[in-house]
């Protein structure tokens, strides 16, 4: 019996003891059944609110639930909520749970796309930037309480495994050039080096990324191959890196192609490096 049912049936008193036919009202002495006042129902859970910050570590970040506590935003913290939705878990009329495939693939679909309105600046800003998002969804036992949000985060990464500080608000941060200054996709070493290490910019770095370069896919949208990948952006990042060179004939710059998982990602760009000056 589901416990929906059950509670259903409990509540309508169809699951009292079973009668053994006799005739109470003979009883010369009858026990008194005891009257219970049913319990009030569980008060739901707050709904996410935008706008609000946490302390996350990375690990937590990447976790598909958590239950870190809010602090203010003026405070030291790794995520703000930067938009909260509603889940759908209704399929062709029926009910799924919500760690299915169908209702987290809504989930992440929603968040990237409501993060490039958030941020401001480009398309081009965003992909350039180390900021990114993660979301979160109630556990099935807080779905089954009534709980149907979904919240997503912007967060940013401020090197391997590891999250930067938020400085302040993050709403329209790459429409500034402090904010992209700040959150920008850097290097402490040339792309390919055995010391190379994506950063974000606020850090200590060496190499910066300028530009990006879609990769044609190969057959089907499927990895076009790392030949194919690589010279898609040779020439477009040489020319995008003199552009910005101080010496049109003397300069030195990078590409960075995607590779097979990366690609399977969503990665389907590459990046041009530029020596920092």
């Amino acid at each position: 019996m589901t416990r929906l049912l059950a509670s259903l049936l409990l509540a309508l008193g169809l699951l009292a003891g079973c009668s053994d036919g006799s005739d109470k009202s003979a009883d010369p002495d009858p026990t008194p059944s005891a009257s219970t006042t049913p319990p009030a129902p569980a008060k739901p859970a707050p709904r996410p609110k935008p706008g609000t910050c946490h302390s996350l570590s990375y690990d937590a970040a990447v976790a598909p639930t958590f239950d870190a506590k809010t602090v203010s935003c003026k405070a030291k913290h790794t995520a703000e909520t930067f938009f909260v939705g509603t889940l759908d878990t209704v399929v062709d009329g029926h009910l799924v749970t919500v760690d299915s495939d169908r209702v987290q693939q809504q989930v992440s679909s929603a968040c990237p796309r409501e993060l490039a309105g958030f941020l401001g600046g480009s398309a081009e800003d965003l992909r350039l930037s180390m900021l990114s998002t993660v979301w979160f969804s109630p556990t099935v036992e807080q779905s089954d309480e009534g709980q149907d949000w979904f919240r997503c985060e912007v967060i940013a990464i401020g090197g391997p495994e590891e999250l930067l500080l938020l400085d302040g608000p993050t709403k329209g941060v790459l429409g500034t050039d402090a904010g992209r200054a700040t959150y920008g996709m850097c290097g402490t070493a040339k792309p390919g080096a055995k010391d190379f290490e994506r950063v974000a910019c606020a850090r200590s770095h060496s190499w910066r990324a300028v530009g990006t370069v879609d990769v044609r896919p190969g057959k089907g949208g499927a990895y076009p191959g790392a030949e194919a990948a690589s010279d898609a952006g040779q020439s477009t990042c040489e020319d995008t890196v003199r552009d910005l060179a101080d010496d049109p004939l003397k300069f030195t710059w990078g590409y960075e192609w995607p590779n097979k998982k990366q690609w399977s990602a969503g990665q389907h760009y590459g990046f041009c490096w530029a020596p920092e000056a």
